[in-house]
């Protein structure tokens, strides 16, 4: 057998990655090395998960005053301070890309702060000039937004760049419908952004239940942000003079005249200055930033895949089996880059049954059914298993389904509704779907997620006491079926 410097060579020092490799070198005795070309904690720990759920706690606070009122408190409302928050943001990230290094180092893995390109099946080429052989290699480079083909498209931001804006803008446009797009036109309408968001599609949050979208969709156009649905970007540029002349201080058009200004000669040496933007419906308008949520792509470009034989998909995805082995037998993939269930749990589960197929003689398919997932709109959504739409073309389904308004807001005299659905089969009874839209649903689903994969049926619901009172108990008292398909 040939001699290699490792046994395996991570490349992405992402969640999947890095737990593949700490476990394949502290509990399977490998020789391991990893290297990631930017920040150790990939995109969920630095560009996603941990800084969004973080601004989704601070925009949370823009209620707590008139709500306290309401309960008899009498605290003083104040303006979001966006530079001291970012501060203690960074302060927080750069912590847990610490505890990344240290998890790495602490179960032996090299670490290697480089780009990494495959040259061969074993070999791998490091921007620094090194070259190393190994056994295996496992790709987990995640993926990366992208932006739309719009004209001076770059003008935009895109995800990645609003934890590192200097200040917040008065007025933003949130393009997509999505659930990134969703969450931050939350997440920054709450932090006292003017937030209007375009979607082309029909309805926001494609392919989830439609029930549960339109009470969010609903939910987001009474707190105040500009939702146009079958609404797209068609030019953009930097504004001029004459744009500024011609819009009031809210960017809106003041007269017909401004409508023709999209044929003046373009500016773009201040990309950070406002933005003039013309809609699909023939409108133009005026924003401080334009914010593309349209998408992300693997993180697969020029890294010497398809010269070795890695098959790659449409979109760029690394072609995998059921056990995250690519096409050329020594190299696996894990992730986002593989674009199955781009969630960082589903990575860290792929990455340990990769270790225990590889590693520990333990042939381990990745299980990809009935992953519980939330989605942090204002209210949250949790979900797991089919939704309503799915299942109907599945088999003969009932439906069970409450909307109410919950205690706490409803005292307060806020009109917000939450959401609660169960989607049973009516042969089997189990409980093909969960559907919570309220907050705090992420908490909830995680619970919920647990009966739904060990196959509850809607009497193992029903059986099960209510805890009152609390929003939850309406999922154990729904007697009766809403509706049957």
């Amino acid at each position: 057998m040939a001699d290699f410097d490792y046994d395996l060579f991570v490349i992405g020092g992402g969640s999947g990655g890095v737990r593949a490799a700490r476990v394949a070198a502290g509990e399977a005795g490998a020789k391991v090395a990893l290297a990631e070309e930017d920040r150790y904690g990939g995109t969920c720990v630095i560009r996603g998960c941990v800084p969004k759920k973080l601004m989704v706690f601070a925009s949370e606070y823009a209620e707590v005053v008139e709500d306290a009122a309401n309960y008899g408190w009498r605290l003083q409302e104040g303006p979001f301070d966006w530079p001291s928050f970012r501060a203690r943001l960074n302060t927080e990230l750069d912590r847990l890309e610490g505890v990344y290094r240290s998890l790495l180092k602490n179960s032996g893995v090299d670490s290697f702060d480089a780009r990494a390109t495959i040259k061969d099946a074993h070999t791998v080429a490091l921007s620094t000039g090194e070259t190393f052989t190994a056994k295996h290699i496992l790709v987990a480079t995640g993926g990366r937004p992208v932006r739309p083909e719009v004209p001076n498209a770059d003008l935009g931001l895109v995800s990645d760049d609003i934890f590192h804006m200097e200040e917040l803008p008065k007025r933003i446009l949130i393009v997509g419908g999505g659930y990134i797009a969703c969450e931050f036109a939350c997440i920054l309408h709450g932090l006292g952004v003017e937030v209007t968001q375009y979607y082309r599609g029909a309805q926001v949050l494609r392919g989830f239940d439609e029930e549960a979208r339109g009470l969010i969709s609903d939910a987001m156009n009474e707190r105040g942000i500009d939702l146009h649905l079958g609404t797209d970007i068609v030019a953009m540029r930097c504004a001029t003079e004459e744009d500024l002349a011609g819009h009031d201080a809210n960017g809106i058009p003041m007269g017909a005249a401004v409508q023709e200004a999209d044929y003046v000669e373009e500016d773009n040496s201040n990309p950070d200055g406002p933005i003039w933007v013309k809609s699909t419906n023939g409108k133009t308008r005026i924003f401080d930033k334009v914010f593309f949520a349209t998408g992300r792509a693997p993180n697969t470009p020029e890294m010497g895949l398809e010269e070795v034989g890695v098959k790659l998909g449409r979109k760029g995805e690394i072609e995998v089996d059921d056990y995250s082995q690519t096409a050329v037998p020594s190299i696996y993939a894990i992730g986002d880059v593989t674009d199955r269930v781009n969630l960082t749990p589903v990575a860290i589960r792929e990455g340990m049954a990769f270790v225990e197929t590889v590693f520990k003689g333990n042939p381990t398919p990745v299980d990809h059914d009935l992953i519980p997932s939330a989605i942090f709109t204002q209210p949250e959504f949790g979900t797991v298993g089919l939704s309503e739409e799915q299942a109907r073309e599945q088999e003969p389904i009932e439906v069970y389904s409450t909307s109410f308004r919950p205690m706490q807001t409803a005292f307060a005299g806020r009109p917000d509704r939450v959401l609660m659905k169960l989607v049973v089969s009516q042969e089997s009874r189990k409980v093909l779907g969960c559907h919570i839209v309220a907050p705090n649903a992420g908490e909830m689903i995680q619970l919920a997620g647990i009966a739904v994969k060990m196959g509850a049926t809607k009497e193992d619901f029903d059986r099960t006491v209510a805890v009152h009172p609390t929003m939850s108990e309406e999922i154990v008292t729904m007697r009766k079926p809403t509706r049957s398909a």
